[in-house]
């Protein structure tokens, strides 16, 4: 984890706007500390190498939630076990190539937490479970579902739920028929997280060029999206199976 060496730091605070968690406390005229509680250890501080005096330095406590919150929170870092750098997989962003989210499907991705806001696993796993029940057909090569106990339910290892991360993930397929219940369950479990989270949808264009998911949408009296990614195949052929 990131610490601030005392005898090093010079008070400058030129440390203190490029923390996304705000975790640099200043504690006297002179010095500046880092609050461990909100730190998410995303190492930005120690990639940039934003102190001018060299005060700040990591500290390999090891421990299974301090290791975890960095590979979530650090894009530079890959998972041995996953493949995956960073909090999620790439989702729609390669579809086109990896053809995961298939014909009649739509695939969800539940971006939890941001800069300055976080996010615990607790409530992550209030929302994995939440999709558990509506069938979310969780992502194998997921960095979350990597820690789940029970994929069925979504039940996340207890040894995780005190991490405090700076985003993750939550993805998966499920019919499109089942997306009513999916927007429904999220608009439940968001009155009972502490946190912010943002919903992707992954979904393939039929022979009119148009995506079933929207006329979904629009029967829940959801306001169409107004950005998105659009990839055109040329990766490899187009899976249709």
């Amino acid at each position: 984890m990131p610490v601030i060496v005392e005898e090093k730091c010079k008070g400058c605070r030129l440390c203190i706007p490029f923390c996304p968690m705000d975790a640099f406390q200043v504690v006297s005229k002179t010095k500046v500390a880092i609050d461990q509680a909100k730190c998410v250890e995303c190492y930005v501080c120690v990639r940039k190498q934003v102190c001018p005096h060299d005060a700040i330095e990591t500290v390999d406590l090891g421990g299974t939630l301090r290791n975890f919150s960095h590979f979530l929170s650090d894009p530079t870092e890959t998972k041995a076990t996953t493949g995956v750098p960073g909090r999620g997989t790439e989702e729609s962003k390669t579809n086109d190539v990896t053809g995961r989210t298939k014909v009649g499907q739509v695939g969800i991705a539940i971006d939890m937490g941001r800069p300055g806001v976080g996010v615990d696993m607790v409530d992550v796993e209030k929302v994995s479970m939440a999709m558990a029940e509506v069938g979310l057909e969780f992502e194998d090569s997921s960095p979350l579902t990597e820690i789940m106990v029970d994929k069925k339910t979504g039940k996340v290892h207890p040894d995780y739920l005190f991490a405090h991360l700076l985003s993750i993930i939550v993805e998966g397929n499920v019919p499109i028929e089942r997306f009513p219940r999916v927007i429904e369950a999220l608009q439940k479990v968001e009155k009972e997280i502490n946190t912010v989270f943002s919903l992707g949808v992954i979904t393939r264009v039929d022979a009119e060029g148009t995506s079933p998911v929207l006329a979904e949408m629009d029967k829940l009296g959801l306001k169409r999206p107004i950005r998105g990614k659009v990839n055109v195949g040329l990766g490899k052929p187009l899976r249709l199976e």
